[in-house]
């Protein structure tokens, strides 16, 4: 074993011999500029590899390191731990010290891993740190194919007959088909798991990018302890099936941490339940991920460098507006500038930013929050969401008082954003003496890569698109024929398409003056802005998406 107190990632990589001082220094100017840990940096710039980055967490943590090349794995350890535990947590039993358990795992600092592994054995379990890579390959090698979600359902229908509600809730069985369905839901990129009970049935829906589909169903007996489970984990009350409940809770999924909200709600046929799937590792906060065209890439980056001023998002709920504002703000976060956000909930940590929930069950509102944070020196604020007047009001006194306020706000393009400030009380000089730009925005399913063929589009769709379907003529349209990898959807993934209004002096006069949306509009695209139609057929151009998806998601 070697260890190394608590010295710093990069210095032990480097004495390690994986990076150079030059290399190290470079990570940290990327983590200065767009967060993160400085680990996942030096991955993303190709100085070293995850299994670099783990066994240098390893040793910084004072845990076991071991060569998975050659360790060989004693029997009797390999039985105490099942293929489908093994799988879902990215682990491989190494050997048996009296009553404890020693396993390689790639994420040293995971212990919710060797906890679930503790109540499944029965055992103390102890981490040492291996290649996350090479761990794999040994898993399979171990133990096969992952059992299919099919047999998880069939063992614990098994386990369950005749047992009470809490017992069947922590019987092994169960929290194996609960680890089964949630790991199959990551690895199929879900955003949210849906368990709905019927009368004489139970469905279990996984809603992939923004549409829903069914996985196995479980028989309607499993219903109760799957969502007990559920409750035991989110620390919700097991007995309470009246009343809706919100919980949280964390799972380790192939070797890292993944955070899952948890809400209830009594149905007239049983207790149903939705998680959200929060995988910071699915999600990039990086302007250049977005989707994004050059110059409203560009133009973004410059609104994140503002002084002061308002930024709004717009876009119906689950269009990606949190994830813009998080790469906006990763983008403005260096040690010179204090951000602070309000948010309800918190959905994803970032490093050097304080966040801070709402809880309006204490009256911890976005606008008592919001007078909170202006006595706490900020240069730059985040707001979840503008919902009222007295949000709105005290998001203009922040910008009048030399702050950035960067928030979303319902609406359905950018123009209307206008209208929907006025509504709520903001008196049009003050829209225009804060308000900087507003962004709407749409996500649109990506054309499966595996399955995309082309086709020439037809006269009949180019006339539906008017001007702008002329300037595509000769142009190929593509689509997914439909293939495993895409659940024959023929779309895999989403991308962005977006509406950026900057407020310039034309933009501003219509306002004052009281113009309607479509004055004000026409002021926005006199100075330049596209619409989400006209981002959405430029995707369209370059293959990603097709005509029918923007169709569905804009209008003219």
């Amino acid at each position: 074993m070697s260890v190394r107190g608590r010295e710093l990632l990069g210095v032990i990589l480097k004495a390690r011999g994986v990076v150079r001082e030059g290399q190290v220094q470079q990570a940290l100017a990327e983590q200065r500029k767009h967060g993160g840990l400085i680990g996942q940096c030096l991955i993303a710039l190709g100085h070293c590899t995850a299994g670099d980055v783990a066994m240098a967490l390893g040793e910084q943590a004072g845990l076991e390191t071991v060569d998975l090349a050659t360790t060989v794995p004693e029997a009797d350890a390999l039985e105490l731990v099942d293929g489908t535990s093994a799988h879902t947590y990215g682990v491989l039993p190494l050997r048996l010290e009296g009553r404890t358990l020693v396993v390689a795992l790639s994420d040293p600092l995971n212990t919710a891993v060797l906890a679930d592994l503790e109540f499944a054995t029965g055992l103390e379990v102890r981490g040492a740190v291996g290649d996350g890579e090479l761990l794999k390959q040994l898993v399979q090698k171990h133990y096969g194919d992952e059992a299919s979600l099919s047999d998880a359902i069939a063992e614990a229908a098994r386990a369950v007959e005749g047992a009470d509600a809490e017992s069947a809730a922590q019987s092994v069985p169960v929290v194996r088909l609960l680890n089964s369905i949630l790991h199959r839901a990551i690895k199929d990129r879900a955003s949210d798991v849906h368990f709905e009970v019927f009368e004489d049935s139970f469905r279990i829906r996984y809603r992939v990018d923004g549409s829903l589909y069914e996985v196995e169903a479980p028989p309607p007996h499993l219903s109760l302890p799957l969502i007990s489970r559920i409750k035991v984990m989110a620390d919700l009350d097991i007995t309470e099936t009246r009343m809706p409940q919100d919980g949280r809770m964390e799972l380790a999924i192939d070797g890292r941490q993944v955070d899952l909200r948890v809400a209830t709600l009594p149905g007239q046929t049983g207790e149903g339940c939705v998680m959200r799937i929060l995988d910071r590792a699915a999600v990039s906060l990086d302007l250049r991920a977005l989707g994004l065209q050059p110059a409203e890439e560009e133009m973004l980056r410059a609104l994140t460098q503002l002084p002061h001023g308002i930024i709004l998002v717009t876009g119906p709920t689950g269009s990606g507006k949190t994830t813009t504002l998080y790469a906006m703000l990763s983008e403005a976060n260096v040690p010179e500038v204090k951000i602070i956000t309000v948010e309800d909930p918190v959905e994803y940590d970032i490093q050097g930013i304080v966040q801070v929930p709402i809880n309006d069950d204490i009256g911890v509102d976005y606008a008592a929050v919001l007078r909170s944070i202006l006595r706490q020196d900020p240069d730059k604020i985040l707001v979840g969401e503008i919902r009222d007047h007295e949000t709105a009001a005290t998001a203009v006194e922040a910008s009048l008082t030399g702050h950035t306020v960067f928030a979303t706000i319902h609406t359905n393009d950018a123009p209307s954003t206008v209208t929907r400030l006025i509504d709520m009380g903001i008196e049009p000089f003050l829209i225009t003496a804060t308000l900087e730009a507003v962004v709407a925005q749409r996500l649109l399913r990506k054309v499966c890569l595996d399955c995309k063929e082309t086709y020439e589009p037809d006269d009949e769709i180019l006339m539906e698109l008017g001007p702008q379907g002329e300037r595509l003529r000769g142009t190929k349209f593509a689509f997914g024929k439909g293939c495993d990898r895409c659940h024959h959807t023929g779309y895999r993934g989403r991308t962005g398409i977006f509406e950026t209004m900057l407020l310039d002096d034309a933009v501003r006069r219509s306002i004052l003056s009281g113009g309607s949306i479509d004055a004000v509009r026409q002021a926005a695209l006199a100075g330049g802005m596209k619409t989400l139609r006209e981002s959405g057929l430029a995707a369209v151009a370059g293959g990603l998406t097709t005509i029918e998806e923007v169709l569905r998601e804009t209008t003219p």
